[in-house]
């Protein structure tokens, strides 16, 4: 049985990657979940992960941390699960897709932290005009490239690409960060949100947040 070793469901954007692409692929899964930013969290998850951070997979003998590489790793050992494209074309475009993701969008990432137990209207967007202009600029290439995407695969699902990908996981939490902060999205774009916001998994995630008793301060402003 895989083992993923996870933060709060309410605040760890990491965490719900890989724990999404899991439950969507019907992949069977223990979870043991470390509070974030807690005395001691970084030590307790040292057990696991040398990083000490989550999330983090073991599978036996073998270990895994970050989520794409927790993403790559799954879809090698589950080819079933089509975690990516099986035409070459389309895969390679997604890899590039899921690592723009890894490594962009850090004026959303730093200024809208993923938080399933609020909304937030206007608050990701502050009046420095500078670091305004930087979230706008990331929320537009990311509506543009969703959008992109969907017009040239909605004939194969509702997804990015069609049916669900490591892509999809890989953008989740933007999905939920746009939700928190009430971020007006084109009407292509925004079905695709509210198709990821209606998965039974994401249903299962948010529900589970709600009953969480941790609270971040720097997260709920």
């Amino acid at each position: 049985m895989l083992r993923l070793i996870i933060g709060n469901k309410a605040y760890s954007s990491w965490s719900l990657r890989p724990w999404l692409a899991l439950r969507v692929a019907n992949i069977p899964f223990d979870e043991t979940l470390i509070p974030l930013y807690e005395d001691g969290s970084p030590e307790k998850a040292r057990v696991f992960s040398p990083t000490g951070k989550v999330p983090c997979l073991i599978d036996g003998g073998i270990t895994v941390w970050d989520s794409l590489a927790i993403l790559e790793y799954l879809a090698e050992t589950y080819p079933e699960a089509g975690l990516w494209p099986t035409d070459r074309a389309r895969r390679a475009e997604a890899r590039a897709v899921a690592a723009e993701m890894h490594s962009g969008f850090m004026p959303v990432r730093q200024n809208m932290p993923m938080n399933t137990r609020k909304v937030l209207p206007g608050k990701g967007l502050p009046e420095a005009e500078d670091t305004r202009a930087a979230i706008e600029k990331d929320i537009a290439r990311i509506d543009g490239l969703w959008s992109n995407l969907r017009g040239r695969f909605a004939a194969d699902g509702p997804f990015l690409f069609g049916s669900f990908t490591a892509v999809d996981a890989m953008f989740a939490p933007v999905v939920s960060r746009f939700k928190t902060y009430d971020i007006t999205l084109s009407d292509a774009v925004q079905a695709y949100a509210d198709t990821i916001l209606a998965l039974p998994a994401m249903q299962d995630w948010y529900a589970a947040a709600e009953q969480e008793p941790w609270v971040l301060p720097h997260c709920e402003k």
